[in-house]
């Protein structure tokens, strides 16, 4: 039983405390309505989980001929069209639709907010905490005080507030006009144009993957001029003897070219060579004769 002092928690908690989608989800939410801490968002979860099984068990029960199912099916939508959660003429399969954020709409902080009692959603908490915020003469100091289709019109400062001053700081201004908190919409990508990052791929890309056709890739990388590497390399030059200047090799060239007879013709200048040579030595044993005989 436990003691009577403290009640029974009647909200239901996650399963796993680290979940990175869940977490990032709580915490929009709680940014978006100004909520103090998680513990709002599970009552509310838990409250749709509750409305949902109802729905689900009348459905399951629907095909037989029990009054009771068509009666608590009739009183369940009443009281989510009484609390303004959905519109008249609703349905079960409608109910099942549902989601957490219609409920946390409902909420007093919230609708303080959108009537423009505050600037802000922390600022309606903040209001309604202190007192400063009444239902029809009625002050109610719950910010997650649900708000039925009938109360939201009865919706103003208390009696005593000194917020009925239209002067008063803490007041919005007359040209303030709040926000309507409304369900964040993805944009759509569109098909012609990429919406930044990488670029979709095409047929042709996947093509290429498969092996069809070449990527574009590898037809540039193909044109590309492959660079010629040497075919011979340079003969190595012996040490003390100058390389060859291209005259020297041009001129050995047209040596080789040459017939036979020009090598008789190269070979007279040699014996010339010779025969000068021999006749400056009989000069010079001559000229030694004479000295000899003078002395």
């Amino acid at each position: 039983m436990g003691k009577p002092k403290f009640s029974r928690k009647k909200y239901e908690t996650p399963s796993h405390p680290w979940q990175a989608d869940r977490i990032k989800a709580e915490n929009e939410l709680s940014r978006k309505y100004g909520l103090k801490n998680k513990r709002e968002i599970w009552k509310a979860q838990t409250a749709l989980r509750r409305y949902r099984g109802q729905a689900r068990g009348l459905l399951a029960k629907i095909g037989g001929d029990n009054p009771q199912v068509k009666k608590e099916s009739e009183q369940l939508l009443m009281r989510l069209t009484r609390m303004n959660i959905l519109p008249l003429n609703s349905t079960l399969d409608d109910v099942l639709a549902l989601e957490t954020e219609p409920i946390l709409s409902r909420r007093l902080q919230t609708l303080t907010y959108l009537k423009g009692l505050a600037n802000t959603p922390t600022q309606a908490r903040q209001l309604i905490s202190h007192g400063h915020i009444a239902i029809a003469d009625r002050r109610i100091t719950v910010p997650s005080y649900m708000v039925t289709k009938d109360e939201e019109s009865k919706i103003g400062y208390a009696a005593n507030s000194p917020l009925n001053d239209l002067l008063h700081p803490a007041r919005p201004s007359a040209e303030f006009k709040s926000v309507p908190i409304k369900k964040e919409d993805k944009p759509e990508e569109s098909k012609d144009k990429p919406t930044g990052g990488k670029p979709p791929k095409t047929d042709e890309t996947k093509k290429d993957i498969v092996g069809e056709k070449p990527s574009e890739k590898e037809t540039v990388q193909e044109k590309k001029p492959v660079k010629s590497e040497p075919k011979e390399k340079p003969a190595e030059i012996p040490e003390g003897k100058p390389p060859k200047t291209e005259k020297k090799a041009s001129e050995e060239l047209s040596q080789k070219e040459k017939p036979a007879d020009s090598k008789k013709q190269i070979e007279k200048p040699e014996e010339s060579k010779d025969q000068s040579t021999e006749e400056k030595s009989e000069d010079k044993n001559k000229s030694d004769d004479v000295k000899k005989g003078g002395k």
